[in-house]
């Protein structure tokens, strides 16, 4: 597998592409990594045509749970989404946080923010806006957020423990995050894990559940919490791609589990400035 900057390169070039396809390719391949299935269904987006803020010309199909359902965000919150794509979280964040909230989006990739932007300016909101930017380094103040998002992200991520220290900076004392992330059970067989596309598909980044879990509970955060947690199942004719016959059988057999998890975790109130747990 590449360093970390290669892996960031593969991950926005990639979704630069992503930006230009229809939801309906992406729902079908690993996160729309372009490892297509010809098996019609998702492979990890959940559905959200019913939620109010839902705008079908956001939703690319990308997620993998549904983070502002159960980020407990309050009229007047100010919300940040890391890795917003074209803005489908935003928006359902934007119909909690109502006209006295805000909604910052922060993505990678420049077509991304793009189209969201193009979305934003169709729909005239005036407190949605996005920044282009690494969430390793989120060009937000510290203290900011009430509340922060992301939905099948982290996993694209090199460094994730930098992106945690991140989270904590950025909300304010009190404030908390609900994230949805791919984690995993055991190990991923050699060719999915070294494979540049699978980790653009967001399988090949995902590290151990239990180690996701440490790193949040490294990194100050309390009350930590699964909030929901499901099994994502590859198809055959993507897995395919990468094993033989043999190595097939053996990873459908072994312990190895591949999971959308939505977690939850705040930041202590006793966080203010001039306090160790500031830093």
């Amino acid at each position: 597998m590449e360093n970390s900057e290669q892996l960031k390169e593969i991950v926005r070039q990639k979704y630069s592409e992503i930006a230009l396809q229809d939801k309906e390719t992406n729902q079908s391949s690993c996160c729309g990594s372009g490892c297509c299935s010809t098996e019609v269904y998702n492979i990890m987006s959940d559905d959200y045509t019913t939620i109010e803020g839902y705008n079908p010309d956001a939703d690319l199909g990308l997620g993998c749970g549904l983070p502002t359902q159960f980020a407990k965000i309050k009229k007047g919150n100010t919300v940040i989404d890391l890795g917003s794509g074209a803005g489908n979280d935003c928006f359902v964040a934007r119909a909690d946080v109502g006209e006295d909230g805000k909604v910052i989006g922060i993505d990678f990739t420049p077509a991304m923010i793009e189209k969201a932007r193009v979305n934003t300016k169709k729909l005239g909101f005036f407190n949605v806006e996005f920044r282009q930017g690494d969430i390793e380094n989120i060009p937000v103040s510290a203290n900011m957020a009430d509340v922060i998002i992301s939905n099948c992200v982290l996993n694209l991520v090199p460094n994730k423990d930098n992106v945690f220290k991140e989270i904590f900076r950025v909300l304010k004392p009190g404030g908390h995050f609900s994230i949805s992330d791919v984690v995993l059970i055991g190990h991923l067989p050699e060719a999915l894990r070294k494979d540049a596309e699978m980790y653009a598909g967001c399988v090949a980044g995902a590290i151990q559940k239990q180690v996701y879990l440490e790193l949040i509970k490294a990194n100050g955060f309390s009350n930590l919490t699964i909030q929901k947690e499901k099994a994502i199942n590859i198809p055959d004719d993507i897995l395919k791609n990468y094993l033989n016959e043999e190595e097939l059988i053996s990873f459908k057999k072994g312990n190895t589990g591949i999971f959308s998890m939505t977690v939850y975790a705040e930041k202590s109130k006793s966080c203010g400035c001039g306090t160790d747990c500031c830093n």
